[in-house]
């Protein structure tokens, strides 16, 4: 029979598998006696894990939720997800929970076996934002719980969002981008979705009655926000301008500096490539920045605002300044 220690931590490990576990199946695992695992379980209880009896022909576990939080268990494989999670959010100033997940690593770099320890050691993430227009204010943990509590029961909110007033909304989704915590919600107010910024929003407490959940644009939340972020204008979530060019470079060149984008070989120093932005001058501008012949293949909305452009950087040029006359 295991030592005492090692039976109460091997017992909690299987606990912590599954949902449900019968004493004979406990006992079996465990290779001692049905009392034993009865007594290993009131052990566990004094030390503060809520373990609740499951009603059964043979009786039965489950690890419950407390008051507090015990410790925990974990695999190999669950602590290094675990320090890469803790990692990218530590790295992740604006999402106001760095400081908290700095000190949840080094808790977790703690207690890890030297085996593992200098395992992730030498996983060192980094997670590069995408720079915002103005630095976004941190959001507190306490903001993120209560409004994803709301989300989870379908609760109304009510917030004073910037200078816009008191709104209500049902709220759906809580999504990070950028560094940024967002909402997706149905504005009651306005009988339509928005997407709200969580670090503007002033919560009203208690919150409104529940409400029956709507289904987001498309049915895709993922594929709404980004459809969101691009301007679009219907629910296919695709950029409001896309054209299409043939560039003096050869697909392989530019298939390294494309992301977001379909390209096409047309002989081995050209390619044909296709493109979306929020507006036409600025698709034109992402066509340049390739920094080679370009050939417009359309729509013509893309050919004018390359004349647009070119009209205005002629100007810079010349040093003139002033309104472009078009």
């Amino acid at each position: 029979m295991p030592k005492t220690s090692a039976r109460l931590l091997a017992l909690l490990s299987l606990l912590q598998t599954r949902r449900d576990w019968s004493g004979a199946v406990l006992a079996d695992r465990l290779d001692v006696s049905l009392r034993t695992v009865r007594r290993d379980v009131d052990r566990l209880r004094e030390l503060g894990y809520p373990i609740d009896a499951v009603k059964g022909p043979d009786g039965g576990y489950r690890l419950g939720a407390g008051t507090d939080l015990p410790p925990l268990l974990f695999d190999d494989e669950q602590a290094v997800a675990l320090t890469v999670a803790l990692q990218i959010a530590a790295s992740t100033p604006d999402s106001g929970l760095a400081e908290a997940a700095g000190r949840a690593l080094t808790t977790l770099r703690q207690v890890m076996p030297s085996r593992l320890r200098h395992r992730v050691e030498a996983l060192d993430v980094t997670a590069v934002e995408r720079p915002a227009a103005r630095p976004a204010e941190p959001v507190g943990g306490d903001v993120l719980l209560a409004v994803s509590a709301a989300v989870r029961a379908r609760e109304i909110l009510r917030f004073d969002y910037g200078d816009g007033g008191t709104r209500r909304a049902e709220p759906h989704h809580v999504a990070t981008r950028g560094g940024r915590w967002y909402l997706v919600a149905w504005d009651l107010d306005r009988a339509g979705w928005r997407t709200f910024r969580v670090d503007r929003m002033s919560l009203r407490t208690p919150n409104g009655p529940r409400f029956t959940g709507r289904t987001v644009p498309g049915g895709d939340v993922a594929a709404y926000l980004i459809g969101v972020f691009r301007g679009a204008t219907d629910v296919s979530g695709s950029w409001p301008c896309q054209g299409t060019v043939i560039l003096d470079l050869p697909a392989s060149t530019v298939a390294q500096y494309t992301r977001d984008g379909v390209v096409e070989e047309v002989s081995p120093s050209r390619c044909r490539l296709t493109l979306g932005s929020w507006s036409w001058p600025s698709l034109a501008a992402a066509f340049a920045r390739y920094d080679a012949d370009v050939e417009v293949v359309g729509p013509a909305e893309l050919t004018e605002a390359f004349v647009r452009l070119a009209r205005r950087f002629d100007r810079i040029a010349a040093g003139e300044s002033g309104p472009l006359a078009l």
